[in-house]
């Protein structure tokens, strides 16, 4: 074949390939704006039950707040009950409702988990007793804390001044392996006895400042350390013959860099700028009474206010027994009167503070 017919046959080809392209271009085109190529679509099965949902009242309801003082029971209530047959959802919404606390949008998305549950008559009569509930809820609510001296100025104080030690108590719970939060429990005991809004120091220092109050006399620091306490926790660490001993490698925790050793206990303890010590010794006392408790058979290292009373009261008044009490100083809030223990108790198990000081993975309070 020659190079002439060569050439004529592949420029014919060419041509033939750029008109199909052209002719379904332009089909294409003219299919586009005539609408051919348009899906008609399908009416969902589930539109009639698109259609009522969005009717619902509580969508209608322009004047409805995202919670209301029933509604949050209602979505806890309903999450409760799908956590019996679909756990995964349910704690998918139980996230996003904590997170958004839009009642609204948990609502709905309830409605969109019916689409599959609406044949299931277990479930659908357990979701409408809730109903029942919001409908039968009274009382007054009351949006102050139920622990009332947690309502007072001071209390907002104390926390805006531990919030700058959280570090520092996270760092001696790191090395004691005592629960951080019931470090704060006793500081909470020996502080808001202090947070007196009537005191000088408490007015000109402690409020405008929001630092912690911090003690020189009879007692150290602001964990309320004595004197003769810190010297025993000390000789504690080291005698290994002691019902307090707990352990070797806790041993050197609290030595001394100077031959004066009265004078760096005082300054190591009332040091206003490095709370460090104040922390580590109420944190080794903790371990040393909750060590000699259990070693006469006596558990008490899930018991907060039994720690936080023995904390107060001091290593002469703890004598391990089957039924400790609660108590220790009695403190005087606004009128009404607390125990040390009790004081320390409602801290830890009120919520407050939980993001700084969160409660421990297990029950107890140690970890070893």
């Amino acid at each position: 074949m020659t190079f002439k017919k060569v050439a004529k046959i592949s420029g014919i080809v060419i041509v033939i390939i750029y008109a199909l392209i052209g002719f379904f271009l332009t089909s294409a085109f003219f299919a586009i704006k005539l609408h051919i190529t348009n899906d008609p679509g399908a009416v969902d099965f589930n539109d009639r039950y698109f259609q009522e949902v969005s009717q619902k009242e509580i969508y209608q309801n322009k004047n409805l707040k995202d919670t209301t003082q029933n509604n949050d029971a209602i979505i806890y209530y309903k999450i409760m009950v799908l956590n019996e047959y679909f756990p995964k959802n349910a704690k998918l919404i139980l996230d996003a409702f904590n997170k958004s606390k839009n009642f609204i949008m948990a609502e709905r998305m309830f409605d969109a988990l019916n689409l599959y549950l609406k044949d299931n008559k277990d479930i659908q009569e357990k979701f409408d007793y809730a109903k029942i509930i919001s409908k039968n809820m009274k009382g007054n609510r009351c949006d102050s804390n139920i622990y009332k001296w947690m309502n007072m100025d001071e209390w907002s104080v104390f926390k805006q001044a531990v919030v700058k030690d959280t570090n520092t108590i996270d760092s001696i719970a790191g090395i004691t392996n005592v629960c951080s939060r019931l470090i704060a429990s006793v500081l909470v005991g020996e502080q808001i006895r202090l947070f007196d809004s009537t005191k000088e120091g408490y007015k000109k220092w402690v409020a405008p400042l929001k630092i912690l109050a911090n003690e020189t006399k009879i007692s150290w620091g602001i964990t309320g350390i004595k004197e003769f306490t810190a010297i025993d926790i000390e000789r504690y660490l080291k005698d290994k013959k002691s019902d307090y001993y707990i352990g070797e490698k806790y041993e050197h925790l609290l030595d001394f860099k100077t031959e004066n050793i009265e004078d760096e206990r005082y300054k190591r303890l009332i040091d206003n700028k490095n709370h460090k010590y104040a922390y580590l010794y109420a944190a080794i006392f903790l371990k040393q009474v909750m060590h000699q408790w259990n070693k006469a058979g006596f558990d008490i290292s899930n018991r907060v206010e039994i720690l936080a009373t023995l904390y107060n009261v001091g290593f002469i008044s703890s004598v391990p027994k089957a039924d400790p009490k609660v108590g220790g100083s009695h403190i005087k809030i606004k009128g009404k009167t607390y125990t040390f223990g009790s004081l320390a108790y409602e801290f830890f198990y009120s919520g407050e503070l939980i993001d700084e000081f969160p409660f421990p993975k297990g029950s107890k309070l140690f970890k070893d």
